[in-house]
């Protein structure tokens, strides 16, 4: 917990080789991991662990994320990841990140849009069903509540590859971890993509829940303005929608 502040969690994570890519450099699934561990310890830090929620079979699920790199952090960084919760917007719970290196130079900011819900119903909860009381920060704000990511319809999305569900991905909530989408997205661009190109900006909308024995068709588009846009989606369901975007190297 900050010394400074009880209401900001932070916490240290140092990046080992299995946590980067080819290139030495921290995957995105590292970067999401360490955020969602960091959120779990900050609720468990005021009184509400992972297992009292399961035991009380509520769950946190995602809805909408945006990330922006400063620098990509690499092997053997030492990362301080700060969390801290701005409240609520009608059921929705809106939480902030800052992650720095060792020598104090921010790395990653990043804004997200959760929701509380009922793991056996799949209902979305009031935020008064949550046992613990969650004080809003005020003091710091990395931006205003980020907009959910909708693909432009005149683009043109194909499919790279399609991803079964299976038990590694799982979390112990049932469905697909928040974290595995990051490998999902950045495995439709090609190494030799990957060469020329150094993520700055990653969003995504969760829209539904993966779960055990789902395949999803993982789509592309061209590289656009905005970056690269991802929807993973079944015959009848789209379970996200999501945008890389890329600074040259």
């Amino acid at each position: 917990m900050d010394n400074k502040n009880n209401l900001i969690w932070t916490e240290q994570h140092t990046i080992h080789a299995s946590d980067t890519d080819y290139r030495s450099v921290s995957k995105l699934s590292y970067i999401l991991d360490i955020m969602q561990r960091t959120a779990d310890s900050a609720v468990s830090g005021l009184g509400l662990s992972l297992e009292r929620m399961l035991e009380e079979r509520m769950g946190w699920m995602m809805i909408t994320l945006d990330l922006e790199f400063q620098r990509l952090p690499k092997q053997n960084d030492l990362l301080s990841i700060s969390t801290w919760s701005k409240g609520t917007k009608g059921p929705l719970w809106l939480r902030d990140y800052r992650i720095f290196d060792n020598k104090g130079t921010e790395v990653v900011t990043a804004r997200s849009v959760w929701a509380l819900v009922d793991i056996d119903k799949r209902k979305i909860l009031r935020p008064t069903a949550l046992p613990i009381q969650v004080e809003p920060y005020t003091g710091d704000s990395v931006g205003a509540i980020p907009n959910k990511v909708t693909i432009p319809t005149d683009i043109c999305m194909a499919e790279v590859y399609q991803y079964p569900v299976r038990y590694s991905g799982l979390d112990n909530n049932g469905h697909l971890n928040n974290a595995r989408y990051g490998d999902i997205c950045c495995d439709v661009l090609s190494l030799s993509e990957w060469e020329f190109a150094e993520l700055q900006h990653f969003r995504i909308t969760y829209l539904q829940e993966a779960k055990y024995g789902d395949e999803i068709s993982i789509l592309r588009s061209p590289v656009t303005s905005e970056g690269v846009f991802i929807r993973g989606q079944s015959e009848d369901k789209v379970f996200f929608e999501a945008c890389l975007d890329f600074k040259a190297i």
